[in-house]
């Protein structure tokens, strides 16, 4: 069974500093615009050729901030991009054989289609390409709280999701005191709309970290979470952000807490949330113990592409829409992050890829490391050397020594066949991982592998 977190207050003063995002590896500061729209097609008939299953996201863009109302949406600028969207779909699906099978998809964005423009979007998405039949695939869509109820939950999973995660972060200011975040009763709502329905889980964001939050009142807010039971949990510093709320930054940025009351509220949501019996994931993400993702944890099945956590190992990921990202057998590519130019190259008849990267052996290696240290806790350096054909330790041995100053501090335990990260080190995995981070400015850059 996985180990509980035990909170080390200066294990995580010493290391959190350095505790950077590892959501994929590499990070997209790395990706460069001498990867283009051929590389993808390449890679797309690579994956046909092999017949890999895949993982869809689509992006749907940004366009208004929470706490606005939902006329502040252009619904002509909404339209038209949607219009655009099924025109990737069109171009991408013709390199798609048959046969590859949509195992995993994802509707992401700070936009909320109405039903109409849904049904039509998801209608196209199962014409163009082999999705599964109701309720064998995983299908996921983020939703905003003030724009759902029943109905919407009805609508979704007529369509197919069977995974849902709600966004609650904190709304606009009442007063300058105070400040309101959603009615835990419209949670409520939804929560047991998904479980009428057979919704396989329900996952609830939630924020902390901004300046008019106190330790009390963040305690209540997650005490409220957790009586509602959502199978899944994920918490966010309002100082880093996930990608899905960067149109909170300017909100977030104007007012945050300090370190040392970000520290204690993070303290208060783990103590909390594995008192009430949920396992920490990684990246902030808690899951029940009966939850896909716990077990796949708990089996070391667990994997983790560009678009996170994930149970589908050897699927292809292809994104779709505005800054989305395709990782394809080493390669990543993504399209442009500017609306107007997304937009426009679909309109020229190209591929929107605006930059990427492609893996080397060296890059291969790094983000295999990286990714079991994030979904298993731990790696098997024999493994590592059986696959790669070399030592380990002679080829990371400038981290040799960080590595055993981690584990005279309690972060972890290693020796020349494995690594495991300790209850101490939980929430700092992500510093061990900078130590294999060849871009994080850590890790050396060997030249050629060194044979065993």
């Amino acid at each position: 069974m996985r180990e509980t977190i035990n909170w080390d207050h200066k294990l995580l003063g010493r290391y959190a500093h350095s505790d950077v995002s590892h959501g994929c590896y590499p990070d997209t500061t790395a990706f460069h615009r001498g990867i283009g729209s051929l590389d993808l097609l390449r890679a797309l008939r690579g994956s046909r050729q092999a017949q890999r299953a895949l993982s869809l996201a689509v992006q749907l863009p940004a366009n208004r901030t929470f706490g606005q109302p939902r006329a502040s949406c252009s619904p002509s600028v909404f339209t038209t991009y949607l219009e655009r969207l099924k025109r990737e779909v069109d171009t991408i699906s013709c390199h798609l054989g048959a046969q590859q099978r949509v195992e995993q998809f994802h509707l992401a964005g700070g936009s909320t289609p109405s039903a109409d423009q849904l049904h039509g979007l998801i209608s196209h998405l199962r014409q163009r390409c082999n999705f599964l039949d109701y309720d064998e695939g995983d299908y996921s869509i983020d939703i905003q709280l003030p724009h759902s109820d029943w109905a919407t939950m009805g609508r979704l999973r007529e369509l197919g999701f069977n995974h849902v995660s709600i966004g609650v972060p904190d709304i606009a200011a009442v007063s300058s005191a105070a400040q309101a975040w959603q009615d835990p009763r419209k949670i409520r709502s939804l929560i047991d709309a998904a479980r009428t329905l057979n919704y396989r889980s329900v996952n609830i964001d939630i924020g902390y970290g901004r300046a008019w939050q106190t330790r009390a009142s963040f305690a209540r807010k997650v005490a409220a979470i957790i009586e509602l039971q959502p199978n899944r949990v994920t918490v966010f510093d309002y100082a880093d952000l996930p990608q899905r709320y960067r149109p909170l930054v300017r909100l977030a940025a104007s007012g945050l807490s300090d370190r040392e009351d970000r520290l204690a509220m993070q303290r208060q949501y783990v103590e909390q949330l594995s008192q009430a019996g949920y396992r920490y994931i990684g990246m902030g993400l808690f899951a029940l113990a009966d939850d896909d993702l716990a077990i796949a944890q708990e089996t070391a099945s667990l994997q983790l592409n560009c678009q996170g956590f994930s149970q589908h190992a050897g699927c292809d990921h292809i994104g779709l829409g505005v800054a989305a990202i395709s990782q394809i057998d080493g390669l990543y590519v993504q399209n442009s992050c500017d609306l107007q130019g997304y937009q426009a190259q679909l309109d020229r008849g190209q591929l929107a890829t605006c930059r990427g990267f492609r893996c080397g052996p060296d890059d291969c290696l790094r983000g295999e490391v990286i990714e079991r240290l994030i979904c298993d806790c731990s790696l098997d350096i024999r493994r590592i050397e059986a696959r790669f054909g070399l030592l380990f330790r002679e080829y990371f041995a400038d981290a040799w020594p960080a590595l055993e100053q981690m584990q005279r501090d309690g972060l972890l335990r290693f020796d020349e066949a494995s690594i495991a990260i300790l209850p101490a080190g939980r929430l700092l995995v992500n510093a061990v991982c900078r130590l294999f981070d060849r871009y994080s400015g850590v890790a050396p850059v060997p030249s050629v592998f060194k044979a065993v």
